[in-house]
């Protein structure tokens, strides 16, 4: 019987781990790996076009199950194409681990063809970064990478020559436990009173929440009746705490909208639960408490009053017992009627007769999507105006999920995560909302979806323009310059790789088109033609940004409608005890 090689040893380390598959594109310093796959029952080798597809892939899929997931770059280039997804995987805490393969070991540091330095590269992108250099290293090293990728919740890099993939293992597997559970961070009695002090003191209380109460959306809505609080939340946020949430105020952010940058900044206290915010400029810098199960995040974008290492749903099951009852709603009544107000504003503005109106506007097509989508769907977002629908549109209902690059805010990420969603999840809906500028990054994607016949739904708002990037400009005064290019027919390509899709120029089409591809078995693509000038405001802006739009917005529509938060903020206001 051969004896098994290294590659061998390293597949089943991962088959061990639960791994199934690794996204990749073949070749090279990857051959053994390559062909122990081919060998392994269990796992497949999913090819990609392009590396940096194949990390994003792996994000989506170790970020919505939890569980790690595997990319691979051969040597050079291959490798090299991995940092754009990893860098997004890392950021947002997706278990990842990647391979990147090097040159022949007895070539390194030669300037051998495709050399590059791995070790070095990975390390900013990663909390685990190491070369295997001899048979010995296999399985240990790769154990601790998997380790190391499941505890921190973050990439782990393994750089390992083809050659030595090649050669003989060392000696047997063996068997091994990984450890998937961690453990929650249960705060400080102290910080615990200290948090009970702040809110019984404080006359007025916003709750704004992130990604981390995902587990404790009856907690939030405890605390928020018991303190009378407005609860806002970040884009990361909304998927977990806007549904079935009678305090509701909106997003604030860039992107956000509605009463929620009011809320946050005329409270005497702002709890910040579960969110990392970069967004000082959102924050009122003063009068704030935070909770967060990373102490390294505690006061890291605004003064604190008092920080709480802790699980959001272990503070506040803490906590709750020592709050007291408020008994004035002013300030939150007063939110919800601004809230709500803001709402109608924007919606009489700008959506009126929209489904009527070309060019299509694009939030009359992410309403419809809303509308039709399944109950349990997978949206993926690229980054971009895309963002913008997605935050104001997608209606959460604690069974959806909507993943982008919320953190690193790279382009093209949407149809790659949806590859990696629908693969990790065969039998959800996925849906990808691309912009034409993220589906012509990475246009080879299309090839991918094909290959493995994805049953991913591409919904493309095809406007001709980088639309972020021509409302940064406007932002600042200038005139847009180089957003702007020639339209492509993107159904056209999309027919031509295989995949059944559907051109759209007219509103009256929209609702079939998205019907259509989303009852269709197999994968599909609807490419809207949407309106160029169509944006959003941010909820707060400076005056000299005010100033630049002056100048330079004239004839741009702004503003950007709601779609079904407006009936929310009036549903919440029907809630409202009269006297």
């Amino acid at each position: 019987m051969a004896r098994a090689s290294v590659a061998d040893q390293f597949i089943e380390v991962l088959v061990q781990a639960g791994v199934s598959r690794i996204y990749g594109v073949v070749g090279d310093s990857l051959n053994p790996i390559v062909d122990a796959i081919r060998r392994t029952p269990g796992i497949d080798w999913v090819h990609v076009r392009n590396e940096e597809a194949g990390a994003f892939a792996a994000a989506a899929e170790a970020q919505l199950t939890g569980r790690l997931a595997v990319c691979a770059g051969s040597c050079g280039p291959g490798n090299t194409h991995l940092v754009q997804g990893l860098y997004d995987a890392h950021r947002t805490g997706a278990p990842v681990l990647a391979l990147a393969s090097h040159i022949p070991a007895s070539q390194i540091g030669t300037g051998f063809f495709q050399e590059t330095h791995p070790e070095r590269l990975f390390v900013d992108c990663s909390g685990y970064c190491e070369t295997i250099s001899t048979a010995e290293q296999v399985p240990r090293v790769p154990r601790i990478a998997i380790q190391r990728a499941l505890a921190g919740g973050g990439v782990s890099v393994l750089v390992m020559p083809g050659d030595l993939a090649h050669g003989d293992a060392a000696g047997a597997t063996g068997t091994n436990t990984f450890i998937t559970e961690r453990a929650v961070a249960v705060p400080p009695q102290t910080q615990v009173q200290a948090l009970a002090g702040a809110l019984n003191r404080a006359r007025t209380v916003t709750l704004f929440c992130g990604a981390g109460v995902a587990d404790a959306h009856a907690e939030v809505m405890e605390l928020a009746g018991r303190v009378h609080a407005p609860v806002g939340h970040s884009l990361r946020g909304k998927e977990w705490v806007q549904y079935d949430n009678p305090f509701d105020v909106g997003m604030s952010g860039l992107l956000g909208y509605g009463a929620c940058y009011r809320a946050t900044q005329d409270a005497d206290l702002l709890v910040l639960l579960g969110t990392d915010f970069p967004y000082d400029g959102f924050l009122p810098l003063e009068r704030t408490v935070q909770v967060d199960h990373d102490a390294s995040r505690l006061g890291r974008r605004t003064p604190l009053e008092a920080g709480v290492h802790g699980d959001v749903g272990e503070t506040l099951r803490a906590v709750l017992p020592l709050v007291e009852q408020k008994t004035d709603r002013d300030f939150l009544d007063g939110m919800l009627r601004e809230h709500c107000r803001s709402l109608e504003t924007v919606v009489e503005a700008y959506t009126r007769d929209v489904g009527d109106r070309t060019p299509i506007h694009p939030e009359y097509v992410a309403d419809v999507l809303d509308d039709l989508a399944a109950e349990d769907a997978v949206f993926t977002v690229d980054t971009g105006m895309c963002n913008v629908w997605a935050a104001r549109y997608l209606t959460p209902n604690g069974h959806r999920r909507v993943i982008g690059s919320f953190l690193h805010g790279t382009m093209a990420n949407a149809l790659p995560h949806a590859v990696g969603a629908q693969l990790a999840y065969p039998q959800r809906q996925v849906v990808s909302m691309s912009g034409d500028g993220g589906l012509a990054m990475l246009l080879g994607e299309l090839l991918t979806v094909r290959l493995h016949d994805l049953p991913v739904k591409i919904v493309l708002f095809n406007n001709s323009s980088l639309g972020m990037v021509k409302l940064e400009m406007l932002v600042e005064g200038l005139p847009d310059y180089q957003t702007d290019h020639a339209g492509v027919d993107y159904a056209a390509i999309a027919e031509g790789a295989g995949i059944p899709a559907t051109r759209v120029t007219e509103p009256g089409q929209v609702r079939t088109a998205l019907a259509d591809a989303l009852a269709r078995p197999g994968p599909a693509l609807v490419d809207v033609v949407t309106d160029p000038n169509a944006m959003s405001m941010p909820p707060h802006i400076t005056a000299q940004q005010m100033k630049g739009f002056a100048l330079a917005a004239s004839k741009v529509v702004l503003g950007g409608g709601v779609g079904k938060m407006v009936e929310l903020a009036r549903s919440n206001l029907r809630n409202i005890p009269r006297p």
